[in-house]
């Protein structure tokens, strides 16, 4: 490495901190210096590379492509080294892990297992966030998701844990006569879709069909979208790993399948792991594979 033709560190730190804070007197805020300082050691990085970072043609200054491409690369990189440095002089050690996980998924497979982590890492304080909403993964925030789709986070790791389909469901009685044989048949049913997700409107445009506007469609949490559908109050799209008992006990009827979807993924930072999640991934991996 030419550590010679590298930026001042200032100046990578200053711009940085301006792209996560959003303003020069934030980025200042953060460490420690006027705004002033942070605008000059920016001015200062452009200078040495050649090239505009901020677009400065409105009040608010923000990113071009160039500065967009750094910043991308300066989170990564300070990222890594603030991991590492933090694992290395255990300056997190006794941060609670922090997981965020989707309702469904907390109430159906987590929360009914957890014990058993608990039992091996009675040390490991945590802090679930059961929310459909898609958490940022960041230094002293988040340290772990688990999420349902195709592996694919941009910058992110995932490893998958569970494969599972996305099921149409519906409780015994509902659905008139002998069931649906095409997905038109559902079309004058009240639907019933997890907080977050499209699930229900893709898969009903997937196959062509517009539900009737009168009989409605409700967004709530999975897991009480899960409790709706299991009192009849509608027709539920749910993945299949959460309602598998309820369909083999017959309180839930599984009207069709969708495979399109592939499951749920561990998903992480690149980089270094702190203890405490290395022992979550390596507990969720063992219970998946149980």
């Amino acid at each position: 490495m030419d550590w010679r033709g590298l930026p001042s560190l200032s100046a990578l730190r200053a711009f940085s901190a301006f792209h996560q804070a959003g303003s020069m007197s934030a980025a200042g805020t953060a460490l420690n210096v006027s705004h002033a300082a942070i605008s000059q050691q920016i001015k200062a990085l452009e200078a040495h590379l050649g090239v505009t970072l901020l677009d400065r043609s409105t009040r608010l200054p923000g990113l071009t492509a160039d500065g967009a491409r750094l910043a991308e690369a300066l989170e990564q990189g300070f990222d890594t080294v603030a991991r590492a440095v933090a694992e290395l002089t255990g300056a997190d050690a006794n941060r609670p892990l922090q997981l965020s996980v989707t309702p469904s998924f907390a109430s159906g497979w987590l929360m009914p297992r957890l014990a058993d982590f608990r039992h091996h890492h009675p040390q490991i304080d945590l802090m679930i966030d059961p929310t459909s909403e898609v958490k940022t993964l960041a230094p002293g925030g988040i340290d772990i998701a688990l999420r349902y789709g195709n592996g694919q986070w941009p910058g992110l790791q995932a490893e998958r844990l569970i494969s599972s389909p996305i099921v149409i469901v519906a409780a015994p009685g509902v659905v008139d006569g002998e069931g649906p044989h095409a997905p038109e048949d559902l079309r004058n049913y009240h639907w019933l879709q997890e907080l977050g997700t499209s699930e229900a409107t893709d898969w009903l445009d997937l196959h062509g069909v517009t539900p009737d506007r009168a009989k409605g469609m409700t967004t709530l949490p999975g897991n009480l979208m899960i409790d709706a559908a299991r009192n009849g109050q509608g027709i539920g799209v749910v993945a299949r790993v959460f309602v598998a008992a309820d369909i083999d006990a017959g309180r839930l009827i599984q009207l069709f399948q969708d495979d399109r979807r592939k499951g749920y993924y561990v998903v992480t930072r690149p980089g270094v792991q702190r203890p405490p999640l290395r022992a979550m991934v390596n507990w969720l991996r063992k219970q998946a594979a149980e």
